[in-house]
């Protein structure tokens, strides 16, 4: 049986000053996920744990994304996440810090129904 896409949330995160991309990744996965409300699990009697969560990070250095602990964030559903290129790196160029700015799409998925 495959699965049928329900939900598709897209969100933005930053790390202003210690460049690091975990955390404006789970920001940008909290930006995507704060306003979504899903009643279809408790008005249909669907276990949220039969939903699949699939994320994607998009950063200048995605080997530095902690994907793992990204997907611990996630509040329901059985979560992955995959980091990609992407987001973008903004240089201040009056003191060389680097501010993150990373992109998260976050998709759910259910069994197709009948």
């Amino acid at each position: 049986m495959s699965d049928q896409r329900f939900i598709l949330e897209m969100g933005m995160g930053n790390n202003l000053f210690r460049q690091d991309y975990t955390k404006a990744a789970e920001r940008a996965v909290e930006d995507a996920i704060r306003h979504s409300c899903i009643p279809m699990f408790g008005t249909l009697g669907i276990p949220s744990e039969d939903m699949r969560v699939s994320v994607t990070i998009g950063v200048q250095k995605p080997e530095e994304v902690d994907c793992a602990a990204l997907a611990k964030v996630l509040p329901r559903g059985k979560a992955t996440v995959k980091a990609v290129f992407g987001g973008m790196d903004v240089t201040n160029p009056d003191n060389g810090t680097v501010n993150v700015i990373a992109t998260a799409a976050v998709e759910a998925f259910l069994p197709k129904q009948g």
